[in-house]
């Protein structure tokens, strides 16, 4: 897209928030205080002050969350959720502000401003938010759908990159886009791909530059041909045209590689990992000290009785112990209720759990299906071996035979293993695909944040709980 109309769109979208905050709040005033007829001890203008404060910090708060990047790379569904995370952050931030005042005898009004007012605010602007944007979306596609506002696209290398970003330009022809063709050493003239022909060698883009026919240039060059990007990219900046690159290594980086900058050089990390960041790792730790003593105190009836069970119905200890593979490869002693007859340690090395297994007891039947049997981990998070959220560990036997068998296998252990994670709540526990449980947990592991967590959480207690899967 061009910069200065992407910048234009972002500009209006700004001014249109600034707009809904306006609007939200007085019609908040008005319904409060007019239409249901409440009164207040408070004038008008001491509702006037947070208007001050609310617009320029919605919207830096707006812009934080990532809701001013351009719309045609952000689906309507996964902005609209970002636009109700961000709003109930600032509720809780409007909220803790009006306390802290509250308890602060130089702000006597701030104990009767209405907090009803304040949700009722926050509402209001979240479906008015949400409404413009879907509107104005419509309106930006439609424009880009006219012949009047049209961008043709150069495409430089042929290889995996440009066949994607084909395919996803023919695709969304309402981002505005239009292919002229592809520009490569290596296909003869003439050749195509989904209806985008090559026409022409990488020689020929001075040529097709000079003329003037294109707006944007978008280098796809495959990795052994990486050698010739300073040329084309000099040359690009030379004409003046935008000029875009897509790279060809996703096979390598994920789709969004995590870039830092030190002293001037740029690093791009081959995997994002948000929890290496200290602030997220202490955040994670927190939760996951007050979540295990807070379920360790509510699950203890339940713990108490299970020992009791499983002490008098089979013979051996009550708790289970087993070596699994946590943070950073290193083993640590995992506890479970025991839910099998005791069996010498030489035979649960190399051995999974199989639907009809005689070694499991009546009661261990019941505490793995309901997944009681795992309530013990609580201590294991209490003591830091685990997180109540994270990928599932598994026996060093198992670690050692897939880190051979499955790409990317290791991973995992860049972060606490779990409790419960995304690729159980997802379906995928005991008996199931390990090559798919390993793309959900590395989607768990890049995407993380504390949200995304309470979120599990929340799906666990309605899907977690009972184990189909377990035998």
């Amino acid at each position: 897209m061009n910069r200065n109309k992407q910048k234009l769109e972002i500009l209006i979208e700004v001014l249109l928030d600034a707009l809904m905050v306006f609007l939200s709040y007085w019609l908040s005033y008005w319904v409060q205080f007019e239409l249901l007829g409440n009164l207040s001890p408070l004038r008008v203008t001491e509702y006037e002050w947070p208007l001050k404060y609310l617009i320029p910090g919605l919207v830096i708060l707006y812009y934080a969350t990532g809701l001013y990047r351009p719309m045609k790379v952000t689906g309507r569904l996964k902005e609209a959720l970002r636009i109700v995370r961000t709003n109930v952050i600032a509720l809780l931030l409007f909220l803790a502000v009006l306390f802290a005042l509250s308890t602060n005898a130089n702000y006597p009004w701030a104990v009767s401003f209405s907090r009803r007012l304040v949700i009722r605010f926050i509402g209001l602007f979240t479906v008015f938010t949400i409404g413009w944007r879907n509107v104005y979306r419509l309106f930006i596609l439609h424009m880009r759908k006219s012949k009047f506002n049209r961008r043709n696209v150069l495409i430089v290398g042929y290889g995996r990159a440009a066949e994607g970003y084909i395919e996803r330009i023919n695709s969304h022809k309402q981002w505005g886009f239009d292919i002229v063709g592809i520009l490569d050493d290596n296909v003869a003239v003439n050749e195509e791909y989904n209806g985008v022909k090559v026409i022409g060698t990488i020689a020929d883009l001075e040529r097709i530059l000079a003329a003037n026919e294109v707006e944007e240039i978008v280098i796809t060059l495959g990795l052994a041909e990486y050698s010739k990007l300073e040329s084309i990219v000099k040359l690009c900046e030379k004409s003046g045209v935008h000029t875009m690159f897509v790279p060809d290594y996703n096979s390598i980086i994920p789709t969004k590689p995590y870039t830092e900058e030190i002293l001037g050089l740029p690093v791009i990390h081959i995997r994002h990992v948000p929890l290496m960041e200290g602030g997220n790792f202490i955040l994670k730790r927190v939760v996951d000290i007050v979540g295990s003593l807070a379920a360790i105190v509510i699950f203890s009836p339940v713990m108490l009785v299970t020992a009791i069970l499983v002490k008098v119905t089979s013979p051996g200890d009550v708790i289970f112990k087993q070596e699994r593979v946590g943070l950073h490869n290193k083993p640590f002693q995992m506890y479970k209720f025991r839910s099998m007859t005791v069996q010498p340690p030489d035979e649960e090395v190399d051995k999974w759990t199989t639907r009809g297994d005689t070694r499991v007891t009546a009661v261990g039947k019941f505490i793995r299906k309901t997944s009681i049997d795992e309530l013990p981990q609580l201590f294991n998070v209490l003591k830091g071996d685990m997180s109540m959220v994270g990928p599932r560990p598994e026996r060093p036997f198992f670690v050692e035979k897939f880190k051979e068998e499955i790409p990317r296998y290791m991973v995992k252990h860049q972060v606490r293993p779990g409790m419960t994670g995304w690729a159980q709540v997802n379906g995928l526990r005991g008996d199931t695909s390990i090559k798919k449980r390993i793309e959900l947990d590395l989607y768990y592991i890049e995407n993380w944040s504390i949200f995304f967590d309470f979120k599990i959480l929340f799906l666990t207690v309605f899907r977690g709980f009972v184990n189909t899967n377990a035998y």
